[in-house]
Order: C-alpha cells, then sequence, then structure tokens
C-alpha cells in the first residue's frame, strides 16, 4: 500500500505515530504504527507516550519463510508480554498458517484481518459475505453470513481523510 506523506511514501517509512482511527478496541488511543520487522530497541524508542502498537503497518506484514514468521512473532511477543496493546493487520491468504502461533493467546493481541473487496459501493443490496470453512465441516461449526451492506455501518467507517494526521517519525 502506497501512503505519501510530507516525507517520503509509505514503502520508505519504518515508524509513524497517531490516534487509532480504525473501529477497533484501541480506537482513540495514541498508536505507534510500525512498517515491517523492525529492532525491538527502535520500536523502544519511538514508543514514548504510546499506548497501542499496531504492526504491519502499510500492509507490511507478509512472512514468506519460518524465520520471517519467528521473527514478527518475537518482536509482537516481547510488546504483548510488556502489557501493551498490540494490532497486527493481516492479510486474509495467512489466516489459517496464523493460528498455528501463540499472538491469539493475549488478551491484549488485536488480530486485524484484512479482507479487500474493490469497488465495495458497486455490489447489490443483496450481497453476502460468507465466512466459510477450508471445506465441507473441517475446522468450524458450520458458516455465517453477514449483508455486505449491514456491515458497511457507518458507525465502523474510517474515511481515507482521517489517515492523513499520521506524523512520520524520522
Amino acid at each position: 500500500m502506497k501512503r505519501t506523506y510530507d516525507s517520503g511514501t509509505s514503502s520508505t517509512i519504518t515508524f509513524f505515530k497517531g490516534k487509532e482511527i480504525e473501529h477497533t478496541p484501541a480506537y482513540g488511543k495514541e498508536t505507534l504504527f510500525v512498517t515491517g520487522i523492525q529492532p525491538i530497541e527502535l520500536i523502544v524508542k519511538n514508543l514514548i507516550g504510546c499506548e497501542h502498537i499496531f504492526f504491519g503497518a502499510n500492509h507490511s506484514f507478509n512472512p514468506s519463510t519460518t524465520k520471517e514468521w519467528h521473527d514478527w512473532e518475537k518482536m509482537i511477543v516481547f510488546f504483548l508480554e510488556k502489557e501493551y496493546l498490540c494490532s497486527l493487520d493481516i492479510p486474509i491468504l495467512h489466516v489459517e498458517e496464523f493460528n498455528e502461533r501463540t499472538l491469539c493467546d493475549f488478551n491484549n493481541f488485536i488480530p486485524q484481518i484484512r479482507v479487500p473487496i474493490p469497488y465495495i459501493k458497486l455490489w447489490n443490496y443483496n450481497t453476502m459475505i460468507k465466512l466459510d470453512d477450508k471445506d465441507f465441516n473441517a475446522t468450524n461449526p458450520g458458516v455465517w453470513t453477514h449483508s455486505l451492506h449491514k456491515l458497511m455501518d457507518r458507525n465502523c467507517f474510517t474515511d481515507w481523510q482521517q489517515y492523513s494526521n499520521d506524523k512520520v517519525i524520522e
């Protein structure tokens, strides 16, 4: 994801701060956003004044090796054990692998599963979102269906303009 800031684009930004504006349990908290795997010491240095850490900023969580999975988990667990509220932006393609890990064991962890739906406003009123299983009766007790229209409740909406208040840390 490319976001443009006064000092560059998201692909060159490692840390930025701002209020959590997405409607999660961390909503309204001063947040340190962390792009990619970063040294714990650098995160600690930039954490001053923050109650929440949002890992995987700018769609940067995409581990492809066992070592990368371990590095992400080690980085996040350090702060969970220090009782920080921590979020991770998880692309849908990593959901099954993710639950083989330990992060969801922490009550102060907010997994945020990212499900892109391009051109969402073009889907008609009857459109449903189906929370399914990987196969029939494989891991879930059944399926859940939700109206896309009802999921797009304005109380849960964050306009793109709201993201412009973040401050890049250089």
